[in-house]
């Protein structure tokens, strides 16, 4: 398989934030940029696997500021590291108070890691990511690591003692 470049699949989307995504207060539900951002690194992991892709997982979700009705929300996605059939996506969302002259500021960051899949729900081979310089290098190497560690932690799963579950 010949490796496909991590600008071959980046996105950026963006929404005009409604009130029918907010509580009375006018900020909006963190599940509604929540589902932008895995909207965004479905699209992002599907351009580069070309075939069906669920959300297996998301590392490090972090508010970092508050959206607003009527902010302009913009979604930059890009692949981090391409396994044998999981990828993941780096997504940063930026907010934009279209009233003002505020600089653009960064509202969420967090990753997803996707599974390709097959049309009988399996995991399906993809092909490489082609890495064209150190600093895509190194962001593949961090995410290998954290690949690496999210694997060895779902192998030591602890579950909730029985008074624990519902």
């Amino acid at each position: 398989m010949e490796g496909k470049t991590i600008q071959e699949s980046a996105l950026v989307m963006s929404a005009v934030m409604l009130p029918h995504q907010a509580n009375p207060a006018g900020n909006v539900h963190g599940g509604e940029i929540m589902k932008m951002m895995d909207n965004a690194a479905y699209v992002v992991a599907q351009r580069h696997a070309r075939t069906n892709v669920v959300t297996a997982r998301v590392d490090e979700l972090t508010f970092h500021q508050p959206i607003f009705v009527g902010n302009l929300v913009t979604c930059h996605a890009y692949l981090t590291y391409v396994g044998k059939s999981s990828l993941e996506v780096s997504v940063t969302v930026e907010v934009e108070n279209l009233y003002s002259e505020a600089p653009v500021k960064c509202a969420l960051t967090a990753y997803f890691t996707m599974v390709a899949l097959n049309a009988g729900g399996q995991p399906i081979r993809v092909s490489p990511l082609n890495l064209l310089n150190e600093e895509e290098r190194q962001r593949f190497e961090e995410a290998r690591l954290r690949h690496e560690a999210n694997k060895t932690r779902a192998r030591n799963c602890i579950t909730p003692p029985p008074s624990y579950k519902v």
